[in-house]
């Protein structure tokens, strides 16, 4: 099977980033380009494997194909919107030519299922952990368990905001679970209604879609579900 790949360097300025265009949430980090696609076919293997736990996957693992479509290394821009490594105003993270297709019907209904399957996920990661253990603080870590959830909420809320979609901010709820289910709740019935828009978004130098903010949402919540595993 032939997967199309977007490579991202400089991702987070430490690594690059090997996507599995067509699949969101199948993607393999490495140190560099080579080593994170050197890493992409078993992470493929892993993701369809995830499928299979649910149904059949609709990911065929053999013989595996790796097709490199764009290359894309992310950058800082500064508030002129120059280039500029020195400056936190904004990372412009990676944009695909495969990030301009609309979403077909058969794209939405495999995302919405592939958000429900990391949602509980992460969900059951967490279910058994304390007040205390969600606070604690990890050495070398940003955020406590708590902040990382909190992270993953605004995030989906902001990926929609990029394009138009989201609610007002002041009405993201402060509690985590709540944020987490209103944000969740907001993108499951947004998306059904993306089907076949052909709408590309530039906003704070950086280029947004109905496909990447698919692709970027199934990444995020599934990174962080692991980053959260390891930690505990």
């Amino acid at each position: 099977m032939i997967f199309r790949v977007g490579i991202e360097n400089n991702n987070e300025g430490i690594r690059s980033i090997a996507w599995a265009l067509e699949h969101p949430g199948c993607f393999a980090y490495g140190k560099d380009e080579k080593e994170a696609l050197a890493n992409l076919p078993e992470a493929i293997c892993a993701y369809s494997a995830w499928i299979n736990q649910r149904e059949s996957s609709w990911v065929n693992e053999n013989k595996i194909e790796l097709k490199i479509e764009d290359t894309w290394t992310a950058y800082n821009i500064d508030e002129s919107f120059d280039r500029n490594e020195q400056s936190d105003f904004y990372t412009v993270d990676s944009w695909f030519q495969h990030d301009w297709k609309p979403l077909t019907a058969a794209d939405i209904e495999r995302g919405l299922k592939l958000l429900a399957w990391s949602r509980a996920d992460l969900l059951d990661t967490i279910k058994s952990l304390g007040p205390e253990k969600l606070e604690m603080k990890y050495e070398g870590e940003r955020w406590p368990i708590n902040g990382i959830l909190n992270h993953v909420g605004g995030a989906e809320w902001w990926y929609m905001e990029r394009l138009g979609l989201a609610f007002p901010r002041s009405e993201v709820p402060k509690e985590l679970l709540a944020r987490l289910e209103k944000v969740r709740a907001h993108l499951n019935q947004t998306l059904p209604k993306l089907e076949g828009i052909k709408q590309v978004v530039g906003l704070e130098g950086e280029l947004w879609s109905p496909r990447k903010m698919l692709r970027r949402a199934v990444w995020h919540e599934r990174d962080h579900t692991v980053h959260i595993r390891k930690l505990i």
